[in-house]
C-alpha cells in the first residue's frame, strides 16, 4: 500500500511538471490557430479582389462609348451586367474583411458604382433626343470616366492594404512561433533540472511514516471542519432575536430592548472570543446565559431555566461553543415540543477521568427507537439530521480536543425529559497549551 501510494506521489509530482508545459503548449496553438485563420481570410480578401475586373475601367468606358455612339443598343449593352459583376465582387470582399479602412473603401465603390448606374441611366434617357449627344459626351468625359477612375484606384488601394496585412501577420506568426520555441526550450530544461532533484531529494523528502501522515492531515481537516460549524451561528436565531428587538421598540419596551441587546451583544463576543477555539467554562457559560437570556425573552410563557455550575470547574478548558447548541436543542426539540413548558438546567460533578456537565431538560423527551438512533449518530460519519449532526459535531470536537475517552452521553425517557453528559477532562485555563498534547496521548 505504501509503495502504491509513493508511486503515485512521484506520478503526480512528474505530472504537476509538465502541466506548466502543456498550457504553454495549449495556448501558443490556440493562438497560432487563430492567427492561421486570420491569414486564411486575409488569402480569400485578396483572392476575391482579384476577381475584380482589371479590365472594369476600360471596358465600361469604352462600352458606354459605343452606346453613346449608337453602336450599341440600350438592350443590347453590357453595361448592367459589369455593374453587377462588380458589386458582387465588393459585397463578398464586405464579409472577408475587418480592417476599418478597407471597409470605408468597399463602401466608397459601392457608392461609385450607384453612380455609374445613374449617369447610364441618364445616357439612356438622352438617346431618345437628337440634340443630346453633345450632352452624353459631357456625362461621359466628366462623370463617367472619372467615376471609372475612382473604382480602379479604390480596388488597388484596397489590394495594397490586404497585401500589407497579410505581411504583417506573416512577421507576427513568424514572431509567435520564435517566442514559442524558446519558451518550450525553457520550460523543457526547467522540467529536465526539477525531475533531477526530485529523483535525487524525493525518497529522503518522504521518509515519514505515509500513514502517520495521512492520518495527521484528516485529522486536521477534521478540525478545520468542525472550527468552521463552530463557527457559524443560526441565522434564524439572529433574525428572530433583532424581530424581537425591532418589537420591543415599536411597542415602546426600552428596558427588554436593552435586556435583549446586551444580551445579544454578549452572545456574539462568546461566539467570537478572540479566535480562541478553547475557552474557560466560566466563558462559556456567559455565551449560554445570554443565549438563554434571549429566548427566555421569547418564549418567557415556557421557559424557564437554572445554571448551578460549582467555581472550581470555571477555569477549566472547553471548545467553544459547545453547550449553546445542546442548549438550543433542549429548547427546540424538548421545551417546545411539550406543551406547558419547562426548564433547562446545567449543572456539573465529578467522575473517575474528570468531570460531567449535564445540560437537562424536562420536555418531550425521546422513545427507545429515537435515542438509539441518536446515540448510534454520535459514532457515524455523516449524520443526515441536522439535530442529530449538531451533537456529533459538539462530540467530535471534545474527542479531537482532548481523545476518544471523552464526549457526549445521552439518556431520555419519552415525555419526561432529556439528560446530555458532557464528560470532560480537568484541563485548567494557564495549562491551555498542552491540550494538544493531551489530545495526541
Amino acid at each position: 500500500m505504501k509503495k502504491r501510494s509513493l508511486s503515485g506521489r512521484i506520478r503526480l509530482t512528474y505530472l504537476i511538471l509538465i502541466i506548466p508545459y502543456l498550457i504553454t503548449l495549449i495556448f501558443f496553438l490556440i493562438h497560432n490557430h487563430r492567427i492561421n485563420l486570420r491569414y486564411e481570410t486575409m488569402l480569400g480578401s485578396v483572392a476575391a479582389a482579384g476577381s475584380f475586373n482589371t479590365e472594369f475601367k476600360k471596358d465600361f468606358d469604352l462600352e458606354t462609348y459605343l452606346l453613346i455612339a449608337g453602336n450599341v443598343k440600350p438592350e443590347d449593352t453590357t453595361l448592367p451586367e459589369l455593374l453587377k459583376d462588380a458589386q458582387d465582387v465588393i459585397d463578398r470582399l464586405s464579409v472577408l474583411t475587418d480592417e476599418k479602412e478597407n471597409l470605408k473603401r468597399l463602401s466608397d465603390c459601392s457608392k461609385y458604382l450607384s453612380n455609374l448606374k445613374s449617369y447610364t441611366d441618364r445616357i439612356v434617357e438622352n438617346l431618345n433626343y437628337e440634340d443630346k449627344y453633345d450632352s452624353n459626351m459631357l456625362i461621359w468625359e466628366n462623370d463617367v470616366q472619372i467615376i471609372t477612375s475612382l473604382i480602379e484606384d479604390t480596388v488597388d488601394a484596397y489590394i495594397y492594404e490586404e497585401n500589407r496585412q497579410l505581411q504583417s501577420e506573416q512577421e507576427e506568426n513568424k514572431a509567435l512561433n520564435d517566442i514559442f520555441i524558446l519558451v518550450s526550450a525553457i520550460l523543457l530544461v526547467i522540467i529536465v533540472i526539477m525531475a533531477v532533484v526530485i529523483s535525487v531529494f524525493a525518497p529522503e523528502a518522504i521518509a515519514r511514516p505515509i500513514e502517520e501522515q495521512v492520518r495527521a492531515e484528516q485529522e486536521r481537516l477534521r478540525r478545520a471542519e468542525f472550527e468552521l460549524l463552530q463557527a457559524q451561528i443560526n441565522p434564524h436565531f439572529l433574525y428572530n432575536t433583532l424581530d424581537a428587538i425591532v418589537w420591543s421598540a415599536e411597542s415602546e419596551d426600552e428596558e427588554k430592548v436593552i435586556r435583549m441587546t446586551r444580551s445579544l451583544s454578549d452572545f456574539f463576543r462568546g461566539s467570537l472570543s478572540k479566535g480562541r477555539k478553547d475557552i474557560s467554562i466560566r466563558e462559556e457559560l456567559v455565551h449560554v446565559r445570554s443565549y438563554l437570556q434571549i429566548q427566555q425573552i421569547r418564549y418567557q410563557d415556557i421557559l424557564t431555566y437554572k445554571i448551578d455550575i460549582d467555581d472550581k470547574y470555571m477555569d477549566c478548558l472547553i471548545p467553544k461553543i459547545t453547550l449553546q447548541p445542546l442548549v438550543e436543542n433542549a429548547l427546540y426539540h424538548g421545551i417546545k415540543n411539550r406543551r406547558g413548558g419547562g426548564c433547562i438546567s446545567l449543572s456539573a460533578k465529578d467522575c473517575e477521568n474528570g468531570f460531567i456537565i449535564c445540560v437537562e431538560d424536562d420536555g418531550a423527551g425521546m422513545d427507545k427507537e429515537r435515542l438509539e438512533k441518536v446515540v448510534k449518530s454520535l459514532t457515524d460519519r455523516a449524520p443526515e439530521e441536522t439535530e442529530i449532526y449538531g451533537l456529533y459535531n459538539v462530540n467530535e470536537r471534545i474527542q479531537l480536543d482532548f481523545g476518544r475517552e471523552y464526549g457526549i452521553s445521552i439518556q431520555s425517557e419519552h415525555n419526561k425529559g432529556t439528560s446530555v453528559y458532557i464528560n470532560l477532562p480537568f484541563c485548567p485555563k494557564e495549562e491551555e497549551h498542552k491540550v494538544e498534547n493531551i489530545s495526541k496521548s
